[in-house]
């Protein structure tokens, strides 16, 4: 039955490709009646009220609207993305009356989320909204797979924005002259990024991409999940069939899937063979269990066929016409050999013309270089075999784009720019928002925590540290807790079923060492200890309930069914331990470095109907391979930090369901050395706070400064290098050729992590702030937080310092690494250039009310209240300032104009529009603190910490925020150079 109202929309809607119009005329003239019914709006306002959930007009609506609430650049409005402004704006357009625009503003609320961070200098004029509307194949039906899948209308409309942000950064498919673009797209840990490059792929072929080469990981079984998941969800049946008859047994052999028990209803269906519907076909040059291989086969299914062969393929007759090939490739030397050598075959001429995706899924295995960055220094970097093939790839295919995807915006792959110089991503960075209902660094770790001593609420609720103290390693707790979680999975699904999707994976994850002989010893203690555990005994069920009572009840999601007692969860434990225990085993062993160590059923997460298993592993199981219904990991591998961000990075993702089940057994003090120990929570925690700080300055950075970008990606190594001290340019004879000076944060907190360790140098940083100290007033004042009573305060000594006289203090001031504050004092020094300036500041050193405060002299000024501190990393402190002292401090600084200023006395009378605040902390790094009898603490042994925050006055409004110096003006395109160039 034809749906007229669904019809007449979308050809209004098709008709409103440069933005909203009046909806009624459009309507009217479009219409086959005379005078047609459907332009009314009570009939439509009446159809979205009633509408159910996967209704095609109001996904049509939904993606309409949204669109226009995203556009970055709209000539229909002059209000800002995101907002009610811009919708009303629409509406205005659409001419709908009041109860139309409340009903949709219902059903569509205007889109909030935070849309990808982008740096690039890449014109993105080929690839309009409406250009992409136009040609939607495989994206229209890839986009319904995800709504059938229960995907939110936000979600959808969040991968939309990302994905259309990198495809319109590619080259224009159709282009005269062939141009490679290199981007990077940062996600996080398991957050999806799969999916991303799933609707990259479908736009990407429905603009005329006509070859995308999938580097999929390094073991078939990776590569396999990757073929599965694009087959499932963009390939789709038909193109999988290739005209075969899914009812004749004979048609089929041959053709994969046929053993899966999600085909062929799971699979995305086309109605019918792409070609004859309009579209054109997709041919698969590998299938879910056969890599790429080589031969008379490749050749021929590389040949395009032309519609007018006096044109190249890329010309628009051509291409929109062409069947697109997908392959999805292993990062493997032999199997890249093959598909290379077909290439060359080909012949350059018409490789040429073949617009072509190449994308790099995990680009920081592998693809690149991840040599010791002591070796960088010794000049002793060579090029890895698969950097070298995915570089002949790319000169064998002049029109290839590379898009590399990583979860850490330190991969190698992003601040190497020297090694393998033709993936650096030159053109384009794209940082992903975290995805909506994602576990990430936020929910393990309490990143605003300075108290050593105390437990934050994340780390109560999710984190159970291993000291091989009175608790022993944990290990047996942590199977209990491994149990206890299936049992409390089957009992949220038997009393809500829409759950039981959710649980049809239940895992837990054991990585204490990289060796695969103590994995096999490992295993064999699990195993032990499993079949002692006695879990359908009283024992097991006494200690049981206990862990239950007191680890998961008081954490338990009140919305999510949860039984009152033990006695109501004991049923399912039998049932839980039947399914770990299925196949005679509840342990599987992931190791090794073939792929028959991975060619096991129990791990494969798409055939298998249940796994429910311990699983014990190392690097290999950690590395792109996404273990799901991952619920308790146990993590002990000692190693160096940046070598497991990978690896620690596990336990993050999504947990519909479960994520207050969700636990982290890790260890708190492994050997570290002779006579050192590690903190493997805090080392992690160290990392994520770097990666936390550099992607909020990245979205600071993106926001176009007269039209144009305040950062490019050539710039971005140096921007890194803040953060990392040890980065360098890949060899000892090169230097990035962008130099960051100056980092402006005006109402923005700064606090600097770098300070020195000699004696000597925290002394002399003592004896400079000394002065300062005797500013402060003898009598202390009460700051609150925030402008409400119960926003908690704090007692503070006060004084003020004027401008020039603090830059005095900081221009003298020592660190261990000075590139991290030099940029932020450049804009110190220069506030007022294009703006008002800065006249004072205020300085606040907080004074601890707690009967466990320790106070003492320095040098004899007054009574200081020390701060203790640890420094996570190297010579860099974690979070120095406490949440409530940085919060006043934003809002004395008026950062904040909260109007509620009025009701807070004492705040409103420091403020001023050209005033700073710096809040002073006496630190000390010792327990107890060395304080003589008489009260005093030696300058040696005290760290003099700060933070401080800018008026906005400091910088005129339309100002680069961040100020590189090009070393060498005539490449400045180029991110790193030889040294000794030429100085702009």
């Amino acid at each position: 039955m034809t749906d007229h109202l669904l019809q007449l929309h979308g050809d209004v809607l098709a008709a409103m490709r440069r933005g909203p119009r009046n909806f009624a005329k459009l309507a009217f003239v479009l219409a086959e009646d005379e005078e047609p019914a459907d332009t009314d709006q009570d009939g439509f306002r009446d159809r979205v009220t009633a509408a159910g959930a996967g209704d095609e007009l109001t996904a049509l609506w939904h993606r309409t609207l949204t669109g226009w609430d995203l556009a970055e650049q709209a000539d229909w409005s002059t209000s800002a993305p995101r907002t009610d402004e811009r919708r009303a704006d629409a509406y205005d357009r659409l001419g709908f009356d009041t109860t139309l625009r409340k009903v949709l503003d219902h059903t569509v609320p205007v889109f909030r989320e935070p849309g990808p961070t982008i740096i690039s200098t890449t014109p993105t004029w080929w690839y309009s909204r409406d250009t992409a509307a136009v040609r939607s194949f495989y994206w229209s039906a890839y986009e319904q797979l995800l709504r059938r899948k229960g995907w939110s209308d936000a979600a959808v409309a969040g991968l939309d924005e990302a994905s259309h942000a990198v495809v319109e950064r590619l080259a224009d498919p159709t282009r005269p002259d062939a141009y490679g673009a290199r981007g990077l797209v940062v996600g996080y840990v398991q957050s999806g990024k799969t999916a991303n490059f799933t609707g990259v792929t479908a736009k990407a072929i429905d603009a005329g991409y006509r070859l995308v080469i999938v580097l999929g990981g390094t073991l078939n079984l990776l590569r396999g999940q990757t073929q599965r998941r694009l087959d499932m969800e963009l390939i789709g049946q038909e193109n999988i069939l290739r005209g075969a008859d899914p009812a004749d047994p004979e048609a089929l052999i041959g053709v994969d899937y046929q053993d899966d028990e999600d085909w062929p209803e799971k699979f995305v269906s086309h109605q019918g063979r792409p070609s004859v519907l309009g579209a054109f076909d997709i041919e698969r040059l590998t299938t879910r269990d056969d890599d790429y291989k080589s031969l008379a086969t490749g050749i021929r299914a590389l040949e395009f066929d032309k519609q007018i062969r006096t044109q190249p393929l890329y010309a628009p007759d051509n291409l929109h016409r062409a069947a697109a090939r997908v392959m999805v490739v292993k990062k493997n030397k032999s199997v890249l050999s093959k598909l290379i050598k077909d290439l060359k075959k080909i012949g350059g001429p018409l490789l040429s013309e073949i617009p072509t995706l190449i994308i790099d899924d995990e680009s920081d295995q592998a693809s690149v270089n991840t040599t010791d960055p002591k070796k960088w220094e010794e000049g002793k970097v060579t090029r890895t075999a698969i950097n070298g093939q995915i570089s002949q790839l790319l000169g064998l295919l002049p029109r290839a784009q590379y898009v590399g995807y990583t979860a850490t915006p330190f991969a190698n792959v992003f601040v190497d720019p020297g090694d393998g110089d033709d993936i650096f991503p030159r053109d384009f960075l794209i940082s992903l928002p975290r995805p909506t209902g994602y576990m990430g660094v936020q929910d393990f770790h309490d990143l605003d925590r300075t108290d050593e001593s105390a437990v934050g609420s994340a780390e109560r609720a999710h984190v159970r540290g291993i000291y091989d103290d009175a608790h022993g390693d944990r290990l047996a707790e942590a199977l209990d807790a491994f149990i206890l979680t299936g049992a409390l999975k089957l009992y949220r699904a038997s009393h809500d079923p829409s759950l039981e999707s959710h649980f049809r994976h239940h895992t837990m994850l054991v990585h204490e060492s990289v060796r695969m002989a103590e994995h096999a010893a490992l295993a064999l203690r699990i195993s032990s200890i499993w079949h002692q555990a006695a879990y359908t005994g009283p024992e097991g069920h006494t200690r049981l309930e206990a862990l239950f009572t007191s680890d998961f009840q008081p954490f338990a999601d009140d919305g999510l069914p949860t039984p009152a007692s033990y006695g109501e969860l004991r049923p399912y434990v039998s049932r839980a331990r039947q399914l770990i225990n299925s196949g005679g085993t509840p342990v599987l062993v992931v190791n090794g470095d073939t792929e028959r160590d991975y060619d096991q059923p129990d791990l494969d997460f798409d055939r298998t109907p249940n796994v429910w298993k311990i699983l014990v592993g190392g690097t290999k199981l950690s590395r792109g391979f996404t273990v799901e219904g991952l619920t308790v990991t146990y993590y002990r591998r000692r190693t160096q930090q940046a070598d497991t961000l990978m690896q620690m990075g596990r336990w993050f993702g999504f947990r519909p369901g479960y994520r207050d089940l969700v636990r982290l057994y890790i260890g708190r003090a492994e050997p570290g050395g002779r006579t050192r120990t590690v903190d493997l929570y805090e080392a992690f925690e160290a990392i994520c706070r770097d990666e936390e700080t550099f992607r909020a300055q990245l979205t600071r950075y993106a926001t176009l400064v007269d039209g144009k970008p305040q950062v490019t990606p050539a710039q971005i190594p140096p921007l890194v290098s803040q953060h990392l001290s040890w980065l360098k340019p890949s060899a000892r004879n090169k230097m990035f050729n962008a130099e960051l000076v100056e980092i402006r944060s005006p109402g923005e907190w700064v606090e600097p992590t770098a300070y020195p360790t000699a004696p000597a140098d925290l002394r002399h940083n003592t004896e400079v702030w000394r002065p300062v100290l005797d500013l402060l007033g003898a009598d202390s004042v009460a700051l609150r937080r925030d402008a409400t009573a119960s926003g908690g305060s704090f007692e503070a000594q006060i004084g003020t310092l004027g401008h020039e006289e603090l830059l005095k203090v900081l221009r003298d001031l020592r660190w261990s690494v000075p590139s991290e504050f030099s940029p932020h004092l450049e804009s110190l020094l220069s506030a007022g250039e294009g703006g008002e300036g800065i006249d004072d500041w205020l300085v606040i050193l907080p004074r601890q009310t707690s009967s466990r405060r320790v106070e003492a002299s320095v040098l004899g000024s007054v009574p200081l209240s020390l701060a203790h501190r640890s420094r996570r990393r190297g010579d860099l402190f974690g979070a120095i300032g406490e949440p409530k002292h940085r919060e006043a401090a934003l809002r004395i600084a008026r950062a904040n104009r909260a109007e509620g200023l009025s009701g807070d006395k004492a705040p409103e009378s420091f403020a001023r529009e050209r005033r700073g605040v710096v809040v002073l902390y006496p630190v000390v790094e010792e327990k107890p603190p060395a304080v003589s009898p008489a009260g005093d603490i030696a300058p040696e042994h005290l760290v003099m910490a700060f933070g401080l925050v800018a008026p906005r006055s400091s910088t005129a409004t339309q100002k680069n925020l961040v100020r590189f110096r090009t070393v060498d003006s005539t490449r400045k395109d180029s991110a790193i150079i030889e040294r000794g160039a030429g100085v702009s």
